[in-house]
Order: C-alpha cells, then structure tokens, then sequence
C-alpha cells in the first residue's frame, strides 16, 4: 500500500461516483477515510449487483475506506460526525445542495472550528449562477455542458459510455486537494474547494468553446471520424473487426496508399492532395479507404498498417478489452470475496499496487462510534495512527 498520505484523516459524507472517486484515491494513497452513509447506504451499492451481488462503481470507488452508518437528522450522529471533523484533515461531502449547510456542517463554520481543515464540497453547477440549487447527475450534465452536442453521428447525439461528468469532477477535486495539501504545509492554513461535475466537465469542453466563440465553427458529430483530420477513423476489415487509423502528415498519408490501401496513386490525385482537400473530399476518400479495408480481415490490415508505421487502434469490444494484453491488474477485497480489475493510470517505481478492501455497508460503524463516541474523542495524532 502506498504510504504518501498515511498521516491523513479525511471524513467524506459521500455518495454516487465524484466524491467518491475524491477520496478513494486518496486512500490509494495512504490516507485514513471514513466514509460516512446514510443508514441504508451510499446508493451506488445498488447501481447493479453484476460483480459477485456487488456494485461495479462501488467497488471501484469504495476501496481502503471505514464505512460508518450515521442519520445525520439525529444530534447523537451529528455529534460523532462533528468530533470526526475536528481531528481531520480533509472534510469532503456531495450531498443535494444546501443539505450539508442545513445540517450544521456548513464548511465555512468548520474551518473555523479547525483551521487546518480542508474542505471540498461537489455538487452539480457550482456556488454561484442561476443553476446553483438544482441537483445534477452525469448523463444530465453531459447534455447541460454541450458534450452531448458533439457526441455521436450523424444519426443523432449519444451519451459517453461512462460516467465521464462524475469521474471529471473526481479528477478535478483530487487535483485541489492535493494542491490545498502543499498549500498548508507551507502557510499551516486549509482552505475550502468548490467543484462542480459541470465547470469540471466545462473545463474540458474548451477546445469546441474557443473554436465555436473565435472561429464560428460548430464542431459536427463525427462518430469515429475525426471532425478536422482524414483520413483518421474506424473502418471495418472482412471479417467484420474493425480498425481505427490515424494519418498526421503527407509522408504517412503516401505510405497508406502505397503499403495498406495498395493503391499508391491516390496519393497524388489532386483531390486528397493535402489534409485540407482530403477533409472536402471525405466521402469520396471513405468509399476508397472501405473499399481497400473490406478486402482484407483486420490481422492482416495491422501487419500493413505497422510495416507502413501507421498509429492504429483495434476497436475493442468488451471482450477485446478483457483479454487485451496491455492490461494491468489490481485485486481487491469485497464483502463478497475478492474482485480483479483493471490497475490504475499511474504506476510508482514499477510496483504494482496494492489496496486496502472495499467496506461492508457500517462495517466500522461500531468501532468508530467508540472510537468518536461522547468521551471517545482522541486527539488528531491518535487519530491517525488508528
């Protein structure tokens, strides 16, 4: 297990996909988290029961955490809770907006209270704005921040297949803890995060914003085409496999014609004759591009591909993907038994990591509520070393 954030206690009153994203990877890192449910549960325990009668986004999302039952309507709960925050060092929490305000755990009033704390608060538009109050929830975001504008065919928009809303805003919050973190080791002052799964998600649509706002131009769907660049996407071989390829110079759009298309004259026919062109003329290019790719089943495509140093992608099926020989592997522990599951991104001194188990729902209910139970309170160091 990894140690950097071992001396860390982060509380996180938590639920569906970003701030759980938020604090497991900070217990991947080392971190105590209590991740304090409702006493039914984090309902992303019941977005399926696919993984052995577990959920796939919890398991996930959950590992390395305490997981303690509180009803924060009650004061006895809320006195836990408090307790638990005045020893932490991060307090995170994603509840409707307004909820944690109305419950007494205001964040302005904790950082008083401990002004060491760090406070991270997620919600759907953000503090501000007319939208400040309304819930929000991935697929509904992907359509309010135009992502769904520019995803799909020419057929009609589709939705990202993941939670792509939710995990922006997990990625984005993990990135101004940490930040906070370096912060308070230099002034020994926290301070409060606001993210929003639509300024997260905003953030990443900018490139479509400045070429819409400066240039006028509306990005078009283009499925698995890219909109400005041709040829570069997926074309089905004989066997019904398909391949994405990607050209990004003249000198490799002459070696597709001549080692994979096997026609090496339309490199010089006058309408493919730059990108430009090539783009005006996509249909008529598709057409050769099919043509050429519909002779051949998909192996022996990437054997041309590769000999003519061309980037290409397998379109990979879920089965693909199980099996695909990139792939890294991490094991974790489950109420229900151990689960195996793609590794992590990042990689430390190339180990393999390690990670505490997925919690029982209240699993550390008991043990906490001792532990933060009137005359229970430990000082912050104690705390930690739990």
């Amino acid at each position: 297990m990894n140690t950097d954030l071992q001396d860390l206690v982060v509380v996180s009153v938590e639920q569906a996909v970003a701030a759980p994203y938020l604090s497991s990877r900070l217990a991947d890192a080392g971190a105590r988290v209590i991740k304090v449910e409702r006493p039914d549960g984090d309902f992303a325990r019941g977005y399926d029961r696919l993984v052995m009668g577990e959920s796939a986004y919890f398991v996930w999302l959950n590992r390395g955490k305490e997981s303690i039952c509180l009803d924060l309507k009650e004061a006895d709960d809320q006195a836990v809770l408090r307790r638990m925050i005045d020893g932490a060092d991060v307090f995170v929490q994603n509840l409707a907006p307004g909820v944690i305000d109305r419950l007494g755990f205001a964040p302005e009033a904790l950082r008083r209270r401990n002004p060491r704390l760090i406070t991270c608060s997620i919600s759907g538009y953000g503090v501000e704005g007319p939208y400040r109050d309304l819930k929000a929830y991935d697929l509904l975001v992907q359509a309010e921040s135009g992502l769904s504008t520019i995803t799909g065919n020419e057929h009609g928009m589709a939705r990202v297949g993941v939670s792509v809303c939710d995990i922006a805003a997990g990625m984005t919050a993990f990135q101004a803890v940490l930040q906070a973190l370096i912060g308070r080791g230099r002034t020994g002052e926290g301070r409060h995060i606001d993210v929003s799964l639509y300024h997260a998600l905003a953030d990443w649509m900018n490139v479509p914003y400045l070429q819409y706002v400066y240039g006028g131009k509306e990005p078009a769907r283009s499925g698995l085409n890219h909109p400005t660049i041709a040829p570069y996407g997926a074309y089905a071989c004989r066997d019904g496999a398909a391949v994405l390829f990607s050209i990004q110079n003249e000198r490799e759009w002459v070696n597709l014609c001549r080692d994979v298309l096997l026609a090496p004259e339309v490199a010089t026919d006058p309408l493919f004759k730059d990108n430009s062109h090539r783009v005006a003329n996509r249909a008529h290019l598709d057409a050769i591009v099919t043509g050429a790719f519909a002779k051949a089943d998909r192996a022996e495509m990437i054997e041309r591909l590769e000999r003519a140093r061309i980037a290409y992608g397998r379109v990979s099926s879920m089965r693909d993907l199980a099996s695909h020989p990139q792939n890294r592997f991490v094991t974790v522990e489950t109420p229900a038994g151990p689960v195996r599951h793609l590794a992590p991104g990042a990689r430390f001194d190339g180990r393999d990591a390690e990670f505490r188990k997925v919690p029982a729902l209240g699993e550390h209910s008991e043990a906490l509520r001792r532990e933060f139970g009137a005359g229970g309170a430990m000082d912050g160091a104690a705390r930690r070393r739990a």
